[in-house]
């Protein structure tokens, strides 16, 4: 692949001597020949080669070559231009239109210029430079990123240590990819096709009559090139005196696209870390009500892009701030379920929560006569994670006590004469919607409740409440 960088040197030279067409098609894909001089070239592919180049400018090719040639010459001096073969299908492709989505400040360097060159001449070198280009775009966003974040998630994911902008510098192809995507800066799929693309580079560099770069190659670099990097503005990844600014803003706080966005492509180190200050926040009782509901507002749209392997960081870094043997309270287990972490502490804890809960339902009762109580009880329960958050032994009964609830008793008496079902007005659309929320769950239990004595008992009463309970039974199969 050595003679690639050759002949792109003395091409570049040329383009200012040829200019037009002649000289725009001398980069990386002409081949020179003259009385003083020789040189042989390969168009990319077996069986490409020219044989001979002649004194008085006339070329011999042998019968396998395959491609248009096109030929400027000079007295003395003969310009062979070879057209890739495939030249028609990487136009077609649409790949001179993708390389139109390269960031401005890309699209004036000459490597970009260089690549639209060697497209039609020499796939293959095209290829690798677009590539080269995204490791050097992914450099630089990796120092305006911030070395601390750089350094953090080298020494987390084992890679050479980062401590100033010249380790950068020195840092392998195959790392500045890992980093990257160790520091957010590329998608999970963007890393593997970004990895896969210098797998198929690596193939390029050592290039033979065995192998060269097809079409398909070509459009799978570029597009990944392209979209993954160099389509991109670099970022600046959040920090926590951002977040910091926005909750504790006179009002509530709302969460700019912008933020989440940049919360999303932050490395799992900065999404911890944010992560542990909003919860610290939330549930700190020296803050202001106002901090402590916007942290909790903010928690709640953060969690649904926070990385998996993060949440179970964070759910360790609670577990240890709450301890191990202490009873959780509202407002941890409200945030804890807002943030994703409840189902992560420890099972004992969640528990003896949940069955302390379900001792204030019983002292309340499901009576439609505590209707003024029902709503408020149900909502909590909404706020802990509904009924995804509490264990199979209190789920059973807790669900059984929304059931009678809402299947009520008979009306058609008093001031409710013309009512067919006396039940809780504010408990029971909650008991719906809550059982909307995990279906999968609500469902098995529902059908194995309509054996228990209390539920059948209650639906004994009278046809309207039997069909009540079968309307919670449609709500969960809906």
């Amino acid at each position: 692949m050595g003679h690639r960088d050759a002949d792109e040197q003395v091409g570049a030279g040329l383009a200012g001597r040829h200019g037009g067409a002649e000289g725009a098609a001398s980069a990386g894909g002409l081949t020179f020949g003259g009385a003083t001089s020789r040189r042989r070239a390969w168009a990319t592919g077996e069986g490409r080669r020219l044989s001979r180049l002649s004194r008085d400018g006339r070329m011999e090719a042998s019968e396998r070559q395959i491609g248009r040639v096109n030929v400027a010459s000079e007295p003395g001096n003969e310009v062979v231009a070879i057209v890739h073969p495939d030249v028609e299908m990487i136009q077609d492709s649409g790949l001179p239109q993708l390389m139109s989505q390269i960031r401005p400040q890309w699209q004036s360097k000459g490597l970009i210029e260089r690549v639209r060159r060697l497209m039609v001449v020499d796939p293959s070198s095209a290829c690798q430079r677009l590539l080269n280009a995204a490791i050097a775009d992914l450099r630089e966003k990796i120092n305006i990123a911030g070395l601390d974040i750089a350094r953090d998630a080298a020494k987390a994911n084992k890679l050479p240590s980062v401590e100033r902008p010249e380790d950068i510098e020195t840092y392998s192809t195959h790392n500045i990819i890992e980093l990257s995507y160790r520091m957010g800066l590329l998608s999970r799929p963007e890393w593997r096709r970004l990895s896969r693309s210098y797998e198929i580079r690596r193939d390029l560099e050592h290039e033979d009559s065995e192998y060269e770069a097809g079409v398909e190659d070509c459009v799978y670099i570029f597009k990944t090139c392209i979209e993954a990097v160099l389509s991109r503005d670099p970022v600046t990844l959040i920090r926590v005196s951002e977040v910091k600014e926005v909750i504790e803003t006179a009002g509530p706080a709302t969460a700019d696209p912008s933020l989440v966005e940049d919360y999303q492509h932050a490395p799992d180190s900065r999404q911890l870390e944010i992560g542990k200050f909003l919860f610290s926040t939330a549930t700190n009782d020296d803050e202001p009500d106002l901090v402590r509901h916007n942290a909790f507002t903010m928690t709640g749209i953060l969690a649904e892009v926070t990385r998996p392997a993060v949440t179970v960081e964070l759910a360790k870094h609670v577990q240890d701030k709450i301890g191990r043997r202490t009873a959780l309270t509202e407002l941890q287990v409200r945030v804890a379920s807002v943030s994703g972490v409840l189902p992560y502490l420890r099972k004992a804890q969640r528990r003896a929560f949940f069955a302390g809960f379900l001792d204030q339902l019983n002292r309340t009762g499901h009576h439609w006569t505590s209707d003024a109580s029902h709503g408020g009880l149900l909502r909590q329960l909404q706020e802990f994670g509904g009924l995804r958050a509490i264990p199979d032994q209190e789920l059973h009964e807790i669900l059984k006590w929304m059931v009678l609830l809402y299947v009520g008793e008979p009306g058609g008496r008093g001031m409710g004469v013309n009512r067919k079902v006396f039940y809780s007005n504010s408990g029971a659309p909650v008991v719906a919607s809550i059982i909307q929320d995990a279906p999968d769950i609500a469902g098995p239990l529902l059908t194995e409740l309509g054996s228990d004595k209390d539920v059948k008992r209650a639906c004994a009463q009278s046809t309207h409440v039997e069909r009540r309970y079968q309307d919670l039974l449609d709500v969960a199969e809906s």
